[in-house]
């Protein structure tokens, strides 16, 4: 037993070794970074960029090691959703969602009847990308997608959103000292990547610029348009917090799962605080968004079109959440003044 043991302890070590070694080698033959840029700009050019343009693009791009770390530190999956609802809609959030939706009522509501988009889940998620305008992101976008796509790990993506960047500068939308986001490249008062900035950016007032980074009207109606792009019903709500019967099957959880609402009913689930479900014609899922917390949510189409914005439970939650807050009590419209 015991020269079993070290013969599979020496087999454990000479794996590790050749793993360190592999790495090290894959480490000596990545690219230096300049030179990767460079491979980009050559790459740029043959998509029919011309040269004078992405070299002004790319003049001071840098390395962006806060972009690595970020990407690779995922804090939502280490918290029940509980725990980062409290982060994500604190009590002063909501307060500032609400002012904000009063503040822009009639804009939001315009915006809203043209789309097909209730205001309230604009303005939510308006704040929870954003918290309204005022963290959009100090990083130089094309420094950010240039650095995630050198790291390796997804380059075919980032690099995609490099050239849409790039499509982006290139058709005068803004000015490059201006042509700032996340770490990860996410881009203005709605944090669209650039590839959905491309897709549903809208100039609502005219003006030539599709400005997600100080045009409040540009801004909600492109938020409205993805939605709406994406599937958006106005006739429906995200869903509701229900609860599941003793009995009740774990294969019936999913979002591939849809059953009626008297389907549901007929199985045993319950709105939340007992009542019955709503009679209404709707085809809905029910779904854990975490292993370890207790909520169970009843989601509609509109929760998954949230989730085609950013695949996270968490998030989808987050802005259901808080357009729920925003919502009661009802705000009504500001009273305009005779004097």
């Amino acid at each position: 037993m015991a020269l079993m043991h070290k013969k599979n302890l020496r087999c454990i070590l000479n794996i590790f070794v050749t793993a360190i070694l592999a790495n090290n080698i894959a480490y000596a033959e990545k690219l230096p970074f300049n030179d990767y840029i460079n491979n980009l700009k050559s790459e740029a050019i043959t998509k029919g960029f011309s040269s004078d343009m992405v070299n002004n693009a790319f003049e001071n791009v840098k390395f962006l090691q806060r972009s690595v770390s970020s990407d690779k530190q995922q804090p939502q999956f280490k918290l029940t959703l509980d725990d980062y609802l409290k982060r994500a809609v604190p009590e002063w959030k909501v307060e500032r969602a609400r002012k904000a939706y009063h503040d822009n009522y009639n804009l939001l509501h315009d915006v809203g009847q043209k789309y097909g988009v209730q205001p309230r889940f604009i303005v939510a998620l308006w704040g929870i990308e954003s918290n309204f305008g005022r963290l959009t992101g100090k990083y130089n976008v094309i420094s950010s997608l240039s650095t995630m796509a050198y790291e390796g790990r997804r380059e075919a993506l980032f690099k995609k959103q490099l050239f849409a960047a790039l499509s982006i500068l290139d058709a005068g939308y803004i000015d490059k000292k201006a042509f700032l986001g996340s770490w990860a490249g996410a881009m203005g008062q709605i944090q669209f990547m650039p590839t959905s900035y491309l897709n549903y950016a809208v100039d609502y007032d005219g003006d030539g610029k599709k400005d997600i980074w100080s045009n409040l009207g540009d801004v909600f109606a492109s938020a409205a348009n993805y939605l709406k792009t994406e599937g958006w019903d106005d006739s429906e709500t995200w869903g509701r917090q229900v609860t599941l019967p003793k009995n009740f099957d774990n294969k019936l959880l999913g979002l591939k799962i849809k059953k009626s609402l008297q389907q549901w009913q007929d199985v045993g689930i319950r709105r939340f605080e007992g009542g019955v479900l709503p009679k209404v014609d709707i085809q809905a899922s029910i779904i854990k968004p975490d292993e370890n917390g207790s909520r169970v949510l009843l989601v509609y189409n509109n929760y998954e079109v949230l989730m085609h914005w950013n695949r996270s439970y968490y998030f989808a939650s987050a802005v259901s959440y808080l357009a729920e807050r925003i919502n009661h009590p009802r705000i009504n419209p500001p009273t305009t003044s005779n004097n």
